[in-house]
């Protein structure tokens, strides 16, 4: 009896374990790149160029260039002045500068000057929006498109917008 549900317990198993164990593979090297400890910018650290991550990076200094990444927060203190894009930004500090995300989250302490492109956006009562913001489809939110932006600008089809909730 023990033997009969060891051997048809291990004969399944052993035999779809050639094909799936290529499969696993891939699937843990993506899981273990989506599982990396975020990267953190701490409240006295100040960087002068673009930050580039596949990952998730936390914000609380001061950054003086552009910063792309899969998920990005901007803690309260922080200050960024450039462009930021990514599938989930969520901003608490302030921010000079476009964003460009699937989801984007203006929190109540936020302030913002520049434009917002995204698929969703959030701002809770009492975030600083100066600018414009637009929905723009899934397509377009992962290229880089600096020279779209600035023939916009030029045209002078962007208006400025102000809001302030409270």
């Amino acid at each position: 009896m023990f033997s009969k549900d060891s051997k048809s317990t291990s004969t399944p198993a052993a035999t779809p374990s050639p094909a799936p164990a290529a499969d696993t593979s891939r699937t843990a090297a993506a899981a273990a790149a989506r599982a990396v400890a975020p990267s953190i910018i701490s409240p006295d650290l100040k960087i002068k160029g673009d930050l580039i991550c596949n990952g998730d990076i936390q914000i609380d200094g001061t950054i003086e260039g552009d910063v792309v990444s899969r998920s990005i927060t901007v803690g309260e203190g922080a200050d960024v002045r450039g462009a930021i894009s990514g599938e989930a930004v969520r901003i608490c500090g302030s921010v000079n500068g476009q964003i460009k995300g699937t989801t984007v989250t203006l929190a109540k302490t936020a302030k913002v000057v520049g434009d917002v492109l995204h698929q969703t956006l959030s701002i809770e009562p009492g975030a600083f929006f100066e600018g414009q913001c637009r929905r723009i489809d899934s397509s377009q939110i992962g290229h880089e498109n600096r020279a779209g932006s600035t023939k916009k600008e030029s045209a002078g089809s962007s208006a400025s917008h102000s809001a302030a909730a409270e």
